[in-house]
């Protein structure tokens, strides 16, 4: 047994896909001897987040604290140097197989009530590839009799190729961005125009160092808005489309990872809400008994 559990693999042409029970995480994609995620061994700890599902809530929850319906409740701070709950509550657990075939993998499992969350939620992630690249589609169903908070993100780190960070060239297709204070909590929502970090065409990340939610996606006329790394050169480079119910992206340059990991490759994080949603905008996050969310994103390897 590896101690990321079962191992789920997945194949179109030459592509290749592994999704681990381990908290469902997605550990492999390549295409033949090109890698698209910068991911871990079946055997190796999980680090920094590395393909883990987020949920029932991505990024940062400020103390772990926060009010729902009268009541104050209170998250296992997990973030420990800034005092923050990060990244929801299954990342550890098992995530059990439903469907298989050569191109597609369902997962399940159940969050069951407990301190701080006291709501009970049914957990599904598929996994499908196909010629275009991979598609992750992933679904809460809120099985209990009371409105729960709910938010949902992933955290693939993407590889950049032969180069660095600093030389690889990113496209984010929004209009404004989080400002946050040094834990990490939002305390303003700006124009990129106003920032340092407006991507909206094409540039090398250069030296900035990036641990930003962006948000109000240009999309195209099939719903999808577009991160975009490349190479320099721009000969290749990975699409991370977010679709349905991803309406945030979080872009993470990965400074604070020790080594070896350490501004190796970008996290783009798809995320149904923006960091401390849970304190911030509780009306956003409200999933009702028996209402289902679901969250799609992808990725699109391509050559020039």
């Amino acid at each position: 047994m590896h101690r990321t559990g079962a191992q789920f693999r997945l194949t179109c042409g030459p592509q290749t896909v592994v999704v681990v029970e381990l908290g469902g995480a997605l550990r492999h994609y390549a295409v033949a001897e090109r890698p698209i995620v910068d991911g871990f061994d079946a055997d190796d700890p999980i680090e920094g987040g590395r393909g883990q599902l987020l949920m029932p809530w991505p990024n940062r929850i400020g103390d772990g604290r926060y009010r729902w319906r009268g009541r104050e409740l209170q998250l296992p701070v997990n973030e420990v140097e800034h005092a923050n709950a990060i990244h929801g509550l299954l990342r550890w657990t098992s995530w059990q197989p439903v469907e298989q075939t050569d191109g597609r993998v369902v997962l399940t499992t159940t969050l069951w009530p407990q301190p701080g969350y006291p709501f009970h939620l049914v957990a599904r992630a598929e996994y499908a590839l196909d010629r275009q690249g991979l598609t992750v589609t992933l679904t809460a169903r809120n099985v209990g009799d009371a409105p729960a908070p709910y938010g949902v993100g992933q955290h693939p780190y993407l590889a950049v190729g032969p180069g660095t960070v600093d030389d690889t060239l990113l496209t984010v297709p929004a209009r404004t961005w989080l400002r946050t204070d040094d834990r990490g909590l939002p305390v303003a929502t700006e124009a990129v125009s106003q920032a340092s970090n407006d991507f909206g065409a094409p540039r090398p990340i250069g030296p900035l160092r990036l641990d930003t939610a962006f948000t109000d996606l240009r999309r195209s006329a099939d719903g999808r808005a577009v991160v975009r790394l490349s190479e320099p050169s721009g000969a290749y480079g990975t699409d991370l489309w977010l679709g349905q119910g991803a309406d945030f992206v979080q872009v993470y340059t990965g400074d604070t990872l020790a080594e070896p990991y350490r501004r190796r490759s970008v996290a783009v994080e798809p995320m149904s809400c923006g960091p401390d949603a849970f304190r911030r905008d509780p009306a956003q996050v409200r999933l009702e008994p028996g209402a289902r969310h679901t969250l799609r994103w992808g990725l699109a390897p391509w050559r020039g």
